[in-house]
């Protein structure tokens, strides 16, 4: 079992530097996209392709201060933004009601697919 948990904290370690490697190359290739003025292109044998997405975060102070009624909020909990679309199409809530709770970030998603 002790050579168990070693191996498992290493690889921990190891994951840890490969995401922040991964972090490192990632911005320099969508940078590298920005620069180029381009979403998609082709380098060496790989298609480079970058999204962008805009992704709603809620501050959870705000959310329960706009809510018309404070049992909705035992629906939600915790702010899960699936579940709080699901009560806006359902218009339990309204876009208008959570509105001030709401700031939108736009992420840049990276694909490479080899060719």
């Amino acid at each position: 079992m002790e050579q168990k948990v070693q191996t498992y904290f290493e690889l921990k370690q190891q994951q840890k530097e490969i995401e922040q490697q991964l972090s490192v190359l990632r911005d320099e290739i969508v940078a590298y996209c920005a620069q180029q003025g381009v979403y998609e292109t082709e380098v060496g044998g790989y298609k480079v392709k970058t999204v962008l997405q805009h992704r709603k975060e809620y501050d959870d102070q705000k959310l329960y201060a706009s809510l018309p009624d404070p049992e909705i909020w035992r629906l939600l909990s915790k702010v899960d933004s699936h579940k709080l679309k699901s009560l806006i199409k359902l218009n339990v809530l309204s876009e208008e009601q959570v509105s001030p709770a709401c700031t939108v970030k736009q992420v840049t998603l990276l694909q490479i697919d080899k060719l």
